[in-house]
């Protein structure tokens, strides 16, 4: 009796007592239908006609087989398909409850440290072009008793003995020139601005002390805005003077001081709504602004730049200057919309309780 063969390809019937083994000529692969082509694993043959696929002849030869092949189960896939590979397991964290970041908080009393300062190349042409007044080049921190004027000196007056002391200075002015930072007494020139800052004088004498000098405090238009892993504070004020203006940090603090073109000083200090990491955070100084870039110690986003008890500080009494397009420096009322010191809520609180005063150092 003849049998049906089994075998891929073949489907013709044979007679076991005359089965050889070259009586069969079969596909031992599987089908595969991939981009509308069809074909066998075996095979390099390829074809769109369902009618030819089927009309393809096996390419191996051997015995019949009676015996009917096992069902392909449905989640197997033709052999020359990549297999697929297993899911990653994404976690989403949510953002932390405010009770949480709290908790979690360092302490705003870490040390600060100083943020590198970036100098444009804008605002080095222009501090070439200002002719500064011999008060505007002396500007130093205050301190108690006597300041000295000689730049590069770093002596501060602390009784008689003080003008026994020789003193290294620097008597030229600061100059920066096509991304080169050097004294115009000196030829040591660097590109690295905190090694314009450590150059020990080149002059010796005596200290030329005066008394300490009120300086004109403003308040500065200030701006901020965030992406998911930076926030990004602007202070708008002319011509800043690099070697004299300081930005510290801590995790959850930013101090401010900048000195700027007019002898005005802008001072502010912001405890930050989140936390930043202080390694990664730096200063972009151009003609007509400051940019502190504060980079998040995770990403997100904040709610607001600064915890609502946070207020702006600024050294002396602040002088009140109407905004100009042509001074960017100008200062705008104390509730202006892009001070940095009340967020919006706060702002509608003021309209009840009135303006909150400013905060001032004591001296």
């Amino acid at each position: 009796m003849a049998l049906l063969c089994y075998n891929k390809g073949c489907g013709q019937r044979f007679d076991p007592e005359h089965n050889a083994e070259d009586s069969c000529l079969y596909h031992p692969g599987v089908p595969i239908f991939h981009d509308a082509l069809k074909g066998w694993s075996c095979c390099k043959k390829r074809t769109t006609d369902f009618s030819e696929f089927l009309s393809i002849k096996g390419c191996t030869k051997g015995f019949h087989s009676k015996e009917k092949p096992p069902e392909p189960s449905s989640q197997e896939k033709s052999s020359d398909e990549p297999k697929a590979q297993p899911a990653k397991e994404i976690i989403v964290q949510g953002p932390k409850s405010a009770e949480k970041m709290l908790r979690e908080r360092p302490s705003s009393d870490e040390p600060r440290q100083l943020l590198p300062i970036k100098v444009s190349r804008s605002l080095e042409q222009a501090l070439e072009k200002l002719n500064m007044s011999s008060e505007d080049r002396t500007l130093e921190s205050t301190c108690t008793g006597k300041d000295k004027l000689m730049e590069g000196s770093g002596g501060i007056y602390q009784g008689p003995e003080s003008n026994t002391e020789v003193c290294t200075f620097h008597p030229g002015v600061p100059v920066f020139h096509e991304g080169m930072k050097y004294w115009s007494c000196c030829g040591i020139k660097t590109t690295d601005f905190s090694a314009f800052m450590e150059q020990p004088g080149c002059s010796r004498g005596r200290h030329c002390w005066t008394e300490k000098k009120d300086k004109k405090a403003v308040l500065c238009r200030q701006d901020w805005h965030q992406t998911g892993s930076q926030v990004v504070v602007t202070v708008y004020a002319k011509n800043p003077l690099p070697a004299l203006s300081s930005v510290k940090a801590n995790r959850t603090v930013l101090e401010a001081h900048v000195i700027f073109e007019g002898n005005k000083i802008f001072q502010a200090e912001l405890e930050l709504w989140g936390t930043i990491d202080v390694e990664r955070s730096f200063v972009s100084m151009v003609p007509a602004k400051v940019e502190i870039t504060l980079c998040k110690a995770s990403p997100g986003s904040w709610a607001r730049l600064e915890l609502p008890q946070s207020k702006l500080q600024c050294c002396g009494e602040p002088e009140k200057e109407a905004a100009s397009t042509e001074e960017p420096g100008a200062v705008q009322d104390e509730d202006s919309d892009d001070s940095l010191s009340w967020s919006e809520e706060e702002d509608e609180e003021e309209l009840e309780m009135g303006t909150p005063e400013m905060i001032t150092p004591s001296n």
